[in-house]
C-alpha cells in the first residue's frame, strides 16, 4: 500500500510502498483510509525540529493521526463497529487498565501510545487500530470535516472548560484549532469574542468566522486594547492556542479576577517565564488541556456536525491529492492556510 513515511532524519517525508497491515488481536479493526488531515505535530516531524528529534524513537515510521475511514475487516471480539461503518479515531491509544483509564481519564493513560508518534500513523491506504479508540459516525457528515474531528475535539475540550454563556472571551492564536474555537465559543453562548493573531491570512479567517474584533499584537498592545474594549474590566475567559509565551502572559494579565484560563498551546521550551503572582492574586482558574476527553468531546463533535451546528467550510481551506502531500505541508508551514486535507481514496464523495 502507499504510505507517507518518515524514513530518515532530516526535513521531509517519503511516499513509499509498504506492507499492508493485518489483524493481529481479536479487538483489532482494519480500516480503509479515505481522507487525512495535516496537524502541527506532523509539521514538526516533517521539519524534523528539536521536539521531533527527541520524541520520535524509531524510524522508519508512517506519519499522521487525523483521518476518516471505512471498516473493511474486524477481529473476533469487536462489538462496537462492523464492516462498512464510517469511523474516526482518537489518536491517543490507551491501555484501558491503568489508574487513569479506570477513572475516566484515558486521554492521559499512564501507558499511552500516540498515532504517528509512538507507533505507525494513518497517512496510508489502510490502518489497523484497536476497537477501543474508534467512533462510528453518521454518514451525513462530510468526509473532509470528519477527517478533522480529532483537532475539533481539542478545540471543544479547551473551549468548554468554562461556561461561556454571556462571557467575554479572548482567543490567542487563530490557527485551525483557534479558528474552530471561535465557532464553538459562539455556539456556546459567548457574548463577545476577541481574537489575537499576527498572520494576515488567519486574521481574515477569524473575521470571516464571526469574531467581534481581531487584534494584531505586533501592531497594538493586546492588554491595552482588551481593557479599552471591556471598559477596564478585562475578559472572563482566556483560550490560549498559540504556544507563544508573550501571548500566554498577555492573556493572563487581560483576565479579570476569578477569570478562567484554558491553555492548549504547547511551548518551544518546557520552562518559560510566567506571571505567576498575577495569576495567584487574581485567583484565576487555570485549566491545562491535552488531547480530547474520551469520549465525551467526540460525541459533542459528532452531534454538532451531524445536525449542522458547526460549519467548518472556512476552517478547512485546502485539499490535495495524497501524492501532493508536500504542497500541503509547505502551505501549512507558510501560515497561509487553515486545516489542510489529503485525499487518500477518491471513490467516495464528501
Amino acid at each position: 500500500m502507499k504510505a507517507i513515511v518518515k524514513d530518515k532524519p532530516g526535513k521531509g517525508f517519503s511516499l513509499l510502498e509498504v506492507e499492508e497491515p493485518v489483524l493481529k488481536e481479536p479487538h483489532d479493526v482494519k480500516i480503509k483510509i479515505l481522507k487525512v488531515s495535516i496537524c502541527g505535530t506532523d509539521v514538526h516531524i516533517y521539519e524534523w525540529n528539536d521536539w521531533a528529534k527527541e520524541r520520535i524513537k524509531k524510524l522508519p515510521q508512517i506519519d499522521g493521526h487525523e483521518f476518516v475511514g471505512r471498516v473493511v475487516e474486524v477481529g473476533s471480539e469487536v462489538k462496537n463497529v462492523k464492516i462498512g461503518d464510517l469511523v474516526v479515531a482518537d489518536s491517543h491509544i490507551p491501555c484501558g487498565y491503568c489508574y487513569q483509564c479506570r477513572t475516566g481519564n484515558m486521554h492521559v493513560c499512564e501507558n499511552l501510545k500516540i498515532l504517528g508518534v509512538d507507533r505507525d500513523g494513518v497517512f496510508s491506504e489502510f490502518t489497523v487500530l484497536p476497537d477501543r479508540v474508534l467512533i462510528k459516525i453518521d454518514e451525513s457528515i462530510s468526509l473532509k470535516y470528519a477527517s478533522v474531528m480529532e483537532p475539533l475535539g481539542n478545540a471543544i475540550f479547551t473551549t468548554t472548560a468554562a461556561d461561556l454563556r454571556g462571557k467575554v472571551v479572548l482567543i490567542s492564536g487563530a490557527g485551525p484549532i483557534g479558528a474552530m474555537a471561535i465557532e464553538i465559543s459562539k455556539l456556546s453562548g459567548a457574548a463577545y469574542i476577541i481574537v489575537s493573531e499576527i498572520s494576515d491570512f488567519r486574521i481574515n479567517m477569524a473575521k470571516s468566522l464571526g469574531s467581534d474584533v481581531v487584534i494584531n499584537p505586533k501592531e497594538k498592545s493586546l492588554i491595552d486594547e482588551v481593557m479599552r474594549l471591556t471598559n477596564g474590566s478585562g475578559i472572563d475567559v482566556f483560550l490560549e492556542m498559540s504556544g507563544n509565551e508573550k501571548a500566554l502572559n498577555d492573556g493572563i494579565q487581560s483576565l479579570k479576577s476569578t477569570g478562567v484560563a484554558s491553555i492548549l498551546g504547547v511551548y518551544p521550551e518546557n520552562k518559560i517565564d510566567f506571571v505567576m503572582n498575577t495569576a495567584v492574586f487574581k485567583n484565576l482558574n487555570i485549566h491545562t488541556i491535552t488531547g480530547r476527553k474520551m469520549f465525551e468531546t467526540w460525541y459533542i463533535a459528532a452531534n454538532w456536525l451531524k445536525y449542522k451546528k458547526l460549519d467548518l467550510s472556512k476552517v478547512v481551506t485546502h485539499e490535495f491529492n495524497f501524492e501532493d502531500y508536500e504542497k500541503g505541508f509547505e502551505l501549512m508551514i507558510s501560515g497561509k492556510s487553515g486545516k489542510i486535507v489529503l485525499n487518500v481514496t477518491n471513490d467516495e464523495e464528501g
